[in-house]
């Protein structure tokens, strides 16, 4: 009886290790499994990991956006290695395991600096953002937005990139080279400019001065439905000869040439300045862009809204209504100079 309790003993000892032995394979088996991409996985995915998220939160969305297989299981690599993920911008080389793409948050790994540059941004104003964001020093960007062999290789005819630097969202490294941003903003407004008009069919001076209106525009339209119907008085007082009379260029001296601060309004001394961008004394267009133009400004410079009118006033600041009229008279008792906020 006492051998036989002992080979029971041994059988069950065998039992458990190798029920043990099974167990762990099969965790292996499936742990490994889950580690793995997805098999769609490929090229790059851009994922933000926002302040203070949770690794829960951040599993779920990598497991819906496709980026692994199992939240459940980010869940478990979590609880393994428990290095605090950073909080930031990164692009994932995939297909990546789970363990590598925790490696990636938790090193900071490929980070990337987010910079919003807004619609109607000046070139001096876009320096400074990329400055204080840690992507370029500003006097490295506005020496890159000089330079004579992106000028040229963009057939850009002017002295900078002044209008062509598009706004919008980039992604760059810290302490990127600054003539790459400057390029990869120039090489974005192409791309986009190609939705609205086929470039290779206008020359570089045709582009130039609609970029010029466009960013007069930019910086003069509150409502986009009355963006077109503004490029439109604009060419109208072109055809005719008449001064562009254009608040927005004279902003431009007062913020940019003379380095002051933004104006509430334009008085009437203000519309006297001399100077080659003041568009109430100088006819035609000023000598370059007085802005980065979105796409709504530059779908209005090629698109203009025809009709009679010769004036526009805003009228209606908090709603950005515009009043349009065909006379001098009408214009003056449309009330007094608004200009777009900063």
């Amino acid at each position: 009886m006492r051998i036989n309790i002992v080979k029971l003993i041994i059988v069950i000892g065998v039992c458990v290790v190798v029920f043990a032995l099974i167990v762990g394979i099969a965790a292996i088996i499936v742990a490994t499994e889950l580690n793995k991409a997805p098999d769609s996985t490929q090229g790059e995915v851009f994922f933000e990991v926002k302040q203070g998220e949770t690794p829960r939160s951040i599993g779920r969305r990598l497991e819906n956006e496709g980026v692994i297989k199992s939240r459940l299981f980010w869940y478990v690599v979590n609880r393994i290695d428990k290095d605090v993920i950073k909080a930031g911008a990164y692009t994932i080389p995939l297909p990546a395991t789970q363990f590598e793409i925790h490696n990636i948050l938790e090193t900071g790994q490929q980070l990337l600096i987010k910079v919003t540059i807004p619609e109607g941004g000046t070139l001096a104003k876009t320096a400074r953002l990329f400055d204080e964001a840690g992507v370029c020093e500003e006097e490295a960007f506005l020496e890159a937005a000089s330079n004579p062999e992106i000028l040229a290789a963009f057939q850009i005819p002017a002295k900078t990139l002044e209008g062509y630097l598009f706004p919008d969202t980039y992604l760059f490294q810290e302490n990127y080279n600054a003539k790459d941003v400057a390029r990869i903003m120039v090489e974005t407004f192409f791309k986009r400019l190609s939705s609205i008009v086929d470039v290779t069919s206008i020359t570089p001076k045709e582009l130039f001065e609609k970029v010029t209106l466009a960013s007069i525009v930019e910086r003069e339209y509150r409502i986009a439905e009355e963006a077109p119907l503004m490029a439109g008085v604009f060419y109208n007082r072109l055809a005719i000869g008449m001064a562009l009379q254009s608040c927005a260029t004279v902003e431009y001296i007062i913020t940019e040439i003379q380095c002051k601060p933004h104006p509430e309004i334009i008085s009437a001394a203000d519309t006297e300045i001399e100077n080659p961008y003041n568009t109430y004394i100088a006819q035609g267009l000023p000598p370059g862009p007085i802005s980065a133009p979105g796409l709504i400004a530059l779908s209005a410079a090629f698109n203009p809204t025809p009709s009679d009118y010769l004036f526009f006033r805003l009228v209606e600041p908090n709603a950005g209504k515009h009043y349009f009229s065909k006379t001098f008279d009408e214009h003056i008792k449309a009330g007094k100079l608004y200009v777009k906020g900063k």
